[in-house]
């Protein structure tokens, strides 16, 4: 079906009024209609028929009523005006029930002419004659006037009662008629159905499947009628359209076959090498090593004899030689070049910012001759970039003509930037890591200013004090002294062993533990106080190694501090790495003022030290402390805060 058929649209499908599915809706929503109407036609008459025999029971049951209240007025015990009255209030009770009716029981006298005249007949004659008869009797002694009544109204009644039995029998004819109706169209209907959908889907499907499997035994000039305007009329379109052009394309398969196998074959050498590249580029190596391992790789698959990898200099804008694979000592000695151009034989240009490859044999005389003499005909050469800044650049030399596809230009691309970015991870790993050089160095100099810097000042000041009194001879005050600068000496040497020991500490994951028990060991020896150690039932995943020896570092300074500043005679370490992970440690010595402490902004206790530590690992850290009372410091590390181990 072309795009002038009248009845196709634009999309290739017929226009709504000759679509198969038009009819099958149109017929279906017919078929739908006339079965809920004879459906709900059977149900009006079925609810009909309920409510007319309720109507019957009530009718028939005024005849019991009014009989009932004939007995109670001829009854003559005690309780005779009570029992009447409570007869007659049933009676107009059921009346009343009757005139206005109820849908939802079913309860209805039947919308006939003839048979509602008769009712009010009869309920005018109960309202009229007997209920003002029964009244009166109640005050005689017999009930004459009422009995005299009471045949007629039964009379009445039991014409009413014939009257809707015989409008319920013509509905229920008409019930039975319907149904009956209704059952020949649902047959007539099914066989309608099934002779439509085999005309209009199973035999088109058929002829279809016969073409397709002509088709399949290579009968390449089968062509299917067009018998219709609807889908399988284009369908049939279709199928003719393509036996034509299987007809026409059957000979030219095998090449194109093999077009597209190889086309697979290069997609999935490059993805290959692209993958063997980025777990290469992942590995520890140094960037000699990377850039080698890097160029090889990029000759194997590009068959080249020969390559460098030129770094650019931020600061003159230089290329600089990193690696050369395959190229003699004189074809490399440009590495101080100015231009990219000076850099590979002046065959290399720009176009649209990337460096491409070039004939040796169409450059300009004397600017190739190195190239010439190691027997290389052509060059190629791309940029190593790294989130839009340029690193360098890489080249592959052939010593036979070559032209690289587009999809090979992609990849050297693509392989060129996957360079840049694992180059800069290691220029960012190196800044890293001498970031926590020098974090760690300013930590270690706050720790020697807290320890040895104090005391040596304190021995400073008392050796100008021994001088002074050697001076005046004063031999008292040189007694006073001397133990001064022995106690000054030793701390300083405790202190300088603690330093040392603790700039020694190492820990590989899940060795927290056993470092805390050495530490907390350690403490009890050198100070000889009491120190009890705790560790929680938590079972949380051990802390990752930088963490730990954050967790370490923050525990030494605080024994530290209780060893130099507490007068402390016991200490109490709890560690609980639950979810979250927790370390306190308290002390009964003399505590502090912390206000009086942040009056004087002194921190000689290294509160300023563990707060730093705390905040390298993400934790909290709160010191508590009253003159007299001891002091605690807590550490708290939220799991949300956790490393990855």
């Amino acid at each position: 079906m072309t795009s002038t058929d009248p009845i196709a649209e634009s999309d290739g499908l017929p226009s709504p009024r000759h679509r198969l599915s038009t009819r099958i809706v149109a017929s279906s929503l017919i078929a739908l209609v006339v079965v809920l109407a004879m459906v709900g036609w059977t149900l009006w008459l079925s609810w009909q028929l309920e409510g007319a025999g309720a109507a019957i029971n009530d009718t028939g049951s005024l005849r019991m009523r009014a009989n009932r209240v004939a007995v109670e007025l001829m009854r003559p015990q005690a309780g005779r005006e009570f029992r009447t009255r409570e007869q007659i209030d049933v009676m107009d009770d059921t009346i009343a029930r009757l005139a206005r009716g109820n849908p939802a029981r079913p309860l209805f006298i039947p919308n006939d002419e003839a048979i509602r005249i008769q009712w009010r007949d009869v309920a005018g004659y109960w309202n009229e004659r007997m209920k003002p008869a029964a009244i009166r009797a109640l005050g005689q002694p017999d009930a004459a006037t009422y009995l005299e009544t009471l045949p007629e109204f039964v009379s009445r009644a039991d014409t009413l009662v014939r009257m809707i039995e015989q409008d319920n029998a013509g509905k229920t004819t008409s019930l039975r008629l319907s149904q009956g109706v209704l059952a020949a169209i649902a047959s007539a209907g099914t066989l309608a159905m099934i002779y439509l959908l085999y005309l209009w889907i199973i035999s088109p499907v058929l002829r279809l499947r016969d073409g397709l499997q002509r088709m399949a035994a290579r009968e390449f000039s089968t062509r299917l009628p067009v018998e219709s305007q609807d889908e399988f009329g284009v369908l049939a379109r279709g199928y003719n359209r393509m036996a034509d052009e299987l007809q026409d394309l059957y000979a030219g398969l095998e090449r194109r076959v093999e077009e597209k196998t190889a086309q697979l074959a290069a997609q999935n050498r490059d993805i290959g090498a692209l993958y063997d590249m980025a777990a290469f580029l992942n590995l520890p190596n140094e960037i000699e090593a990377l850039c080698d391992g890097f160029l090889r790789r990029v000759m194997l698959q590009f068959d080249a004899e020969g390559g460098s990898i030129r770094a650019l200099d931020p600061n003159n804008e230089k290329l600089n030689l990193m690696v050369s694979v395959g190229l003699s000592d004189a074809l490399v000695e440009s590495e101080h070049c100015m231009k990219v151009e000076d850099c590979y034989c002046g065959a290399a240009t720009r176009q649209d910012g990337v460096i491409v490859i070039q004939d040796f044999r169409q450059a300009q005389p004397g600017k190739d001759l190195n190239c010439q003499r190691e027997g290389f005909a052509s060059v190629a050469v791309f940029r190593i970039v790294t989130r839009d800044e340029v690193l360098g650049s890489y080249s592959l030399h052939f010593r036979h003509q070559r032209k690289l596809t587009p999809g090979e230009s992609q990849l050297l691309e693509t392989l060129g930037r996957h360079l840049g970015v694992a180059l800069d991870n290691r220029r960012l790993s190196a800044q890293a890591r001498q970031l926590a050089v020098v974090q760690e160095r300013g930590l270690v100099a706050q720790g020697l200013h807290d320890s040895l810097a104090q005391g040596l000042n304190f021995l400073n000041l008392q050796l100008q004090m021994l001088d002074a009194a050697v001076k005046r001879g004063d031999a008292e005050e040189i007694e006073e002294i001397l133990p001064l600068l022995r106690t000054g000496v030793d701390e300083s040497y405790q202190d300088v062993r603690e330093l040392l020991t603790n700039f020694r500490s190492k820990l590989s994951q899940g060795d927290l533990q056993a470092a805390i028990e050495d530490t907390v060991d350690r403490f009890r020896r050198q100070t000889g106080i009491e120190t009890a150690l705790r560790f929680g039932p938590g079972q949380g995943a051990p802390l990752p190694p930088e963490q730990q020896l954050q967790v370490l570092f923050i525990l030494q300074e605080a024994l530290s501090n209780v060893r130099k500043h507490s007068e402390a005679d016991r200490v109490e370490v709890a560690v609980d790495n639950g979810r979250d992970f927790s370390l306190s440690v308290s002390d009964n010595g003399q505590g502090y003022d912390p206000a009086e402490v942040a009056e004087r902004g002194e921190s000689h206790v290294g509160l300023h030290i563990m707060r730093e530590r705390a905040a390298r690992m993400r934790a909290m850290i709160k010191l508590e402390s009253q003159p007299g009372a001891g002091t605690r410091v807590s550490l708290a590390l939220p799991g949300s805060e956790r490393q990855a181990a």
